[in-house]
């Protein structure tokens, strides 16, 4: 497996905590601790615009698959709804006054799902944007969402070290997962459903069984906390990202690593904190706290 960095978008005043691609094949959108979401091309690999400003630091950026919408969760609590076809703000969601940490989609029940650090989840109708119900999921912060490919189960991620397994159905609790010692920070299910891969703040990542929810390997993957895990569309790989300045790929069939991008391993990568990831094909691309986006060419 061979990474090359083919370019690195600058422009960012500060760091970088989110990314989303369009879903407009092409597009970049990015936000973190500046005063707007970027808008990038990844065509020709520029600056396009500051789609819009915002008050307050942005953690989560998501554009659910068949809406003209893109949602982005503040620092403050705010949700910004931003509309691609009147070109502009047309809601706020104001339901939380604490961080918004992450926001997905529930595709077949046309539902948005946004994490707190109020400790809850609101879910909220698609077709009208109006709240339809709000989850207690933890006494502390809810740092993120996976959702199973069937859509039958939903993971949340907690600072109160666990994982909480809820039935997306009628949103009733399945299972407390616990195995980390710290707060968890990301998680993905495997594109085939089989297990559930957790990341911490504990630089661990614990592979857990889908059907019971057991714990079946622990691997010791960073040397601080794994910011993100996310598997590639097609290939049989997923890449993690953290806090000690390294993207690391593994294989998602036996776990084992196959290639760590880093400065120590002489690549011209981030010299800070990797906070987001996403897979474009097989271009790979990063966001720090440095400010700046890189895009790897990833060749398995």
């Amino acid at each position: 497996m061979t990474a090359e960095k083919i370019a690195e978008l600058t422009g960012h005043s500060n760091p970088i905590f989110t990314l989303e691609l369009s879903q407009k094949p092409g597009i970049l959108f990015t936000g973190g601790n500046d005063k707007g979401i970027v808008e990038w091309s990844l065509k020709d690999n520029t600056f396009i615009k500051v789609m819009f400003p915002v008050k307050a630091s942005v953690y989560a950026i998501h554009g659910p698959v068949g809406y003209p919408l893109l949602f982005t969760g503040l620092r403050s609590g705010q949700v910004l709804v931003f509309d691609f076809i009147q070109q502009q703000i047309t809601k706020s969601l104001n339901h939380h006054l604490k961080p918004i940490f992450d926001i997905k989609t529930v595709n077949h029940k046309k539902e948005l799902l946004i994490a707190s650090e109020d400790g809850t989840v609101s879910v909220w109708s698609l077709d009208d944007l109006a709240i339809i119900h709000s989850i207690k999921v933890s006494a502390d912060t809810i740092r993120c969402i996976a959702i199973s490919p069937d859509e039958k189960q939903v993971a949340f991620g907690c600072r109160d070290n666990t994982i909480q397994i809820y039935d997306l159905e009628d949103y009733t609790l399945i299972k407390s997962l616990h195995g980390h010692t710290m707060s968890v920070f990301s998680l993905a299910y495997s594109p085939d459903g089989t297990y559930l891969i957790s990341g911490g703040r504990d630089a661990q990542l614990k592979i857990w069984d889908t059907a019971g929810y057991q714990l079946i390997k622990n691997i010791p993957a960073h040397l601080f906390a794994v910011n993100h895990i996310l598997f590639h569309p097609t290939q049989p790989y997923f890449a993690t990202a953290s806090m000690d300045k390294s993207i690391k790929i593994w294989s998602s069939e036996d776990f084992k690593l196959y290639k760590i991008i880093s400065r120590e391993k002489g690549y011209a990568s981030h010299p800070l904190s990797i906070n987001k990831l996403a897979w474009t094909g097989n271009h790979l691309l990063s966001v720090s706290d440095d400010k700046n986006i890189m895009i790897w060419d990833i060749k398995f």
